[in-house]
């Protein structure tokens, strides 16, 4: 079958390679570490004796910030070390920044294509290959099993989406996922439908959690750091402002949020909109939308704000923003009203205790947003009309919002230990050196 998928992948990759090329070029960063896409790695550290090398591939910014506890793990023991890829830039700028000590090497996941996956594999010379969530590569899969090198699967989820595609197509799927070591699923839901596509027997699908859950989030800001965030933003002077944020929006969403904010500023003089788009590199066609709207605004990557007054602040930056969130009184997720589907990760904001709202298209965190709502930490809204009402409620009800935002945090609370899980599993599958 993998020879079907190569077949099939050079003329998919030159149909998608303008759009890719294009929003690599929108996000920039890209050039450093191009090369390694080709399977061209420098200052690879050789193999040390006697110790165990895993490779980790981790998409992006999210999911290397999940990993990281896992690391810090693996770290401590003396018969292990991690090589670490990512795909996107600004996943292999925090690689470099933050796991330097944690890993022995970091560099971008190659095209999985057989000379540049090949190529990856006899350089970087792993004991245990370790995928990511959805993120399932049929080359390096067959790459890894021609060197008998085990693959598995951790924080394993599957969409909407991807389950039914992969149950409408298992005669393929199961062809090319059956060579996998082991599933570690990330909710119950995942184990049951990994075990329901049959690529693996039942002993081989394990629940272990999500390692989302286990990510260290604590307040970072004093109450001066806030204030100069406020400052930044325009959104000082008079009373302390009250901020709904938009956190991780897609298109569609910046303007649910902004009719929302209409509707709610006359009775909340003091509210101001946060948005953090998901992808900065839609500035422009989010600063289309603000304008439109009518109220004075700014962007982040332009600088500070000249002067306080100001109404809508677009964070179109990327990597901050948990700390943004801090400021919020309010948190929309954003993927999560229609047409956008999926759900962006609610995890940090409820580890920081902040009232949750979101669509109801959040499948890719079912689990998770099923629980923070069953206790009473989030709330579902289907559209803008919605969204304003319940933004009222809360605003009103500043007792509701300190109860909410303390219900998200002990859901996170008692729902960690998918590292310890993980870790487990990935030892006793590792072989012996």
């Amino acid at each position: 079958m993998v020879i079907v998928y190569r077949i099939l992948f050079l003329p998919a990759l030159l149909l998608l390679l303008p759009k890719y090329l294009l929003r690599m070029w929108r996000r920039g960063g890209y050039r450093e570490g191009f090369a390694h896409r080709f399977g061209i790695l420098k200052d690879v550290p050789p193999r040390r004796k006697a110790v165990r090398r895993i490779w980790i591939q981790a998409v992006s910014v999210g999911e290397i910030l999940a990993v990281i506890p896992l690391l810090k793990r693996l770290a401590a023991r003396d018969d292990v070390e991690v090589v670490l890829t990512t795909t996107t830039s600004t996943g292999f700028a925090l690689a470099k920044e933050r796991l330097a000590e944690l890993t022995v090497w970091q560099g971008i996941f190659p095209l999985d294509f057989v000379p540049f996956s090949a190529r990856t594999f006899r350089r970087l010379q792993p004991d245990l290959t370790v995928l990511m969530e959805g993120e399932l590569w049929p080359e390096h899969i067959h790459q890894a099993r021609r060197r008998s090198i085990p693959v598995v699967l951790i924080n394993g989820r599957l969409s909407d989406r991807s389950f039914r595609r992969h149950h409408r197509l298992r005669r393929w799927t199961t062809a090319w996922f059956r060579h996998l070591a082991a599933i570690l699923a990330g909710s119950e839901t995942d184990q049951e439908r990994f075990q329901a596509l049959g690529w693996l027997p039942a002993d081989k699908v394990r629940l272990t959690g999500n390692l989302k859950l286990d990510v260290d989030v604590e307040a970072q800001l004093d109450a001066e750091s806030c204030q100069q965030l406020l400052n930044e933003a325009g959104f000082s002077g008079g009373e302390p402002p009250q901020i709904l944020l938009g956190s991780s929006t897609w298109p569609g969403e910046e303007k649910a949020l902004l009719r929302a904010y209409a509707r709610l500023r006359e009775s909340f003089p003091q509210l101001r909109l946060l948005l953090v788009p998901r992808h900065a590199e839609r500035r422009g066609e989010i600063r289309i939308v603000v304008e439109e709207a009518g109220f004075p605004f700014h962007f982040r990557s332009t600088g500070t704000a000249a002067a306080p007054g100001n109404k809508v602040y677009v964070a179109d930056t990327t990597g901050e923003l948990r700390r943004l969130t801090e400021l919020a009184d309010v948190v929309f997720i954003g993927k999560s009203l229609p047409p956008n589907a999926g759900g962006q990760t609610p995890v940090e904001a409820a580890a920081l205790g902040k009232p949750l709202l979101f669509g109801p298209e959040m499948s890719n965190f079912r689990d998770i947003a099923r629980r923070l709502t069953k206790d009473g930490a989030a709330r579902t809204v289907a559209s803008d009309g919605e969204l304003t009402k319940a933004v009222r409620e809360l605003l009103q009800n500043p007792e509701e919002r300190t109860a909410m935002g303390r219900r998200a945090r002990a859901f996170i609370e008692s729902s960690r230990g998918a590292t310890a899980r993980t870790a487990a599993a990935l030892l006793d599958l590792l072989p012996p050196g």
